[in-house]
């Protein structure tokens, strides 16, 4: 906290009860410890409490009860950001804002300009299920995260999925913010003082400075609504997939993927995952206690079981039939099939293997459930991520899975990575799965993950999210002048520090 004051919880908490009522208030053991819970190497966070706020005006009363009172405050929305710290805070007695328990109204879906506005517990299996209710004429662009990850939390989180809208804080327009110091900000269009707002979620850029992007990864204040632009539901979705078979493939599959990216011929993003970010949700891992890194033969029999290549490479297209997407697809398998190396996977062919099923509801904008049988791949539960991005060079990608390959292996763990691939970006999701109750695990895990974010930023790369545990490391490694810009632009926000202290590692 800024300020030398202590916090005072019992009255924050005793305002709060009287305010919002004796239900807005919790903080039963059980609750506690449910809170505090993650997938993080550095263990759980219990907090000193838990507020359930009902509404942006209730929200405000308890940003307000926390500047009197100093006490700081963690806000989530669903709290399912597995593998980056799940529900708990930053450090353990904040208290957590749960903005999802009853905050999470649909607040309108325009079918005619295809938005929809939402509150902090709007899930995306909530989204999917109203919008198969109202006639599956529009679609959302999911994660392949939790069905019942909130929509708000992983778009200010800059989470992406896989459709042509898969920028979800890029395809979100319209905020509405409550400030650290309890004041009410609405972005863009929303800016406008008046009472009716036609424009709000529909046109992002509007007067004056675009601050919707302090928001993100950030702790500047707390969102409690935003706009979400859907995407028209195409009539027919095929997929198509490519194994290839050696761990250097990868400079090649990059090259093939490239061009067609460029051109925008591919309307997703491919998805080139290795074989054990495929495999590894379907089980756990046979050699998971010895201590050291998946064996190339272990490796190889997991690879013919599941019927991947070394690099499983998928992506879709959209069209008004089967039919019209086939001459796409060809083209598709002509370009791939100059490698002599790629082995073509059908859409239908891959309706029957679960690892590729997950691809299909990606690009379908279906949630699933799929890849959180990642978190199964060693006991314990221990998850964590790494996500850096690499450029669409071919030799580039080659020298990072190489220099990452052999950190997990020196930390006896398995190389676990699916880079997800734009035009000209590729964002590297690297999983490092441990055993949360083995102190070696739990040591080995966090090693990994502190040498690959060294080695990365030593070569001019960056992550794109971080877990609980490296937010300080990450700031750490960014310049003066942006630590010195965030934390000023702290200061005028959330002169009190109330709002997340230590959130992306800033104070």
């Amino acid at each position: 906290m800024s300020t030398n004051l202590p916090a005072n919880f019992d009255a924050f908490f005793q305002e709060i009860a009287r305010s919002l009522g004796a239900e807005a208030v919790n903080r039963s053991e059980e609750t506690l410890i449910r809170y505090g819970e993650n997938t993080m190497p550095g263990g759980d966070r219990r907090p000193a409490g838990v507020v359930y706020p009902g509404s942006t005006a209730e929200v405000q009363t308890v940003v307000r009860a926390a500047n009197t009172h100093r006490v700081p405050l963690y806000p989530v929305s669903t709290g399912n950001n597995i593998g980056l710290g799940s529900r708990s805070a930053s450090t353990a007695g904040q208290v957590i804002l749960d903005l999802g328990r009853r905050m999470n109204r649909i607040l309108e879906i325009n079918d005619r300009l295809a938005y929809a506005v939402v509150e902090p517990g709007v899930t995306y299996q909530a989204m999917y299920d109203e919008l198969v209710r109202r006639g599956n004429q529009l679609m959302l662009d999911v994660t392949s995260g939790p069905p019942q990850g909130g929509m708000i939390g992983n778009s200010l989180d800059k989470g992406a999925g896989y459709t042509p809208y898969f920028d979800h804080f890029g395809f979100s327009c319209g905020m509405e913010v409550v400030l650290g110091n309890g004041e009410l900000l609405r972005t863009g269009d929303g800016s406008l003082d008046a009472d009716t707002l036609v424009n709000w979620h529909t046109s992002k850029y509007s007067f004056g400075p675009i601050l919707d992007g302090l928001f993100t990864q950030s702790n500047f204040g707390v969102v409690t609504r935003m706009g979400l632009w859907l995407m028209p539901r195409p009539p027919a979705v095929q997929s198509f997939h490519f194994t290839f078979p050696d761990d250097d493939d990868l400079a090649e599959v990059i090259e093939l993927c490239r061009p067609l990216k460029l051109s925008n011929f591919v309307p997703t993003l491919f998805r080139v995952a290795n074989d054990l970010y495929l495999t590894a949700s379907e089980g756990e891992s046979p050699e998971a206690r010895s201590g050291r890194s998946l064996s190339n033969d272990a490796r190889k029999a997991l690879q013919q079981k599941h019927g991947v290549g070394a690099w499983t490479v998928s992506g879709g297209f959209y069209g008004p039939n089967e039919a019209a997407i086939a001459p796409m697809i060809q083209r598709v398998r002509d370009h791939f099939g100059k490698s002599g190396k790629a082995r073509y996977i059908d859409h239908q062919q891959a309706q029957s293997v679960p690892t590729l099923q997950v691809a299909i509801n990606a690009f379908s904008g279906k949630p699933s459930l799929g890849e959180l049988g990642l978190l199964k791949w060693h006991p314990g539960g221990g998850n964590i991520w790494f996500t850096p991005g690499t450029p669409m060079d071919g030799a580039v990608a080659n020298e990072f899975q190489t220099l990452c390959r052999g950190i997990y292996e020196r930390h006896g763990l398995d190389y676990t990575v699916m880079n997800v691939c734009g035009a000209r970006f590729a964002r590297g999701l690297h999983v490092i799965t441990f055993n949360r109750e083995d102190q070696d695990e739990r040591q080995r895990a966090d090693a990994c993950y502190r040498e690959m974010a060294d080695a990365f930023a030593a070569r001019g790369v960056f992550v794109g999210r971080a877990p609980l545990d490296y937010h300080a490391l990450h700031f750490g490694q960014t310049m003066p002048g942006f630590q010195s810009a965030c934390n000023a632009v702290k200061r005028a926000l959330d002169p009190n520090d109330v709002i997340a202290p230590g959130r992306y590692g800033m104070a």
